[in-house]
C-alpha cells in the first residue's frame, strides 16, 4: 500500500495532488461535495472528514484534493496525509500475511 511522497500544486489554487510512494490497487475514482458513495469508499469517506474538503479524486500513484476557497491548506494537508496512512494500515492489516493482494 502506498504511503504519502510529498505534495504537487495544480493550476487550481484550491486543488493540490498528494503524491504516493507505491500504487492503489482499487480502480480510480472521483467525487463532489461527498457523495452518499463515498461513504462506501473507506479512502474517500476520511478525507470527506477533514472540514473544507469539498473535492476527491483518487488515482492510482496520486490522490487530488480540492478544498472550499476559505479553508487552509496547511491543516487539510496534515489531515490528509493522516488518514491517507491510517487507510494504507487498514489495508495492510485487512490483507492477510504472505497472500498476492489479488487485484484489491
Amino acid at each position: 500500500m502506498p504511503r504519502v511522497a510529498g505534495f504537487e500544486s495544480t493550476p487550481n489554487p484550491n486543488a493540490v495532488k498528494i503524491l504516493l510512494e507505491g500504487r492503489l490497487e482499487a480502480p480510480p475514482r472521483s467525487y463532489r461535495e461527498p457523495p452518499a458513495e463515498a461513504c462506501e469508499d473507506t479512502l474517500a469517506a476520511a478525507l470527506y472528514a477533514i472540514e473544507g474538503v469539498r473535492v476527491v479524486l483518487i488515482h492510482h500513484e496520486f490522490v487530488t484534493v480540492g478544498k472550499a476557497p476559505e479553508a487552509k491548506w496547511p491543516t487539510i494537508k496534515r489531515k490528509a496525509k493522516s488518514a491517507i496512512q491510517a487507510h494504507d494500515e487498514t489495508q495492510s492489516e485487512s490483507q492477510p500475511a504472505g497472500e498476492p493482494d489479488a487485484g484489491r
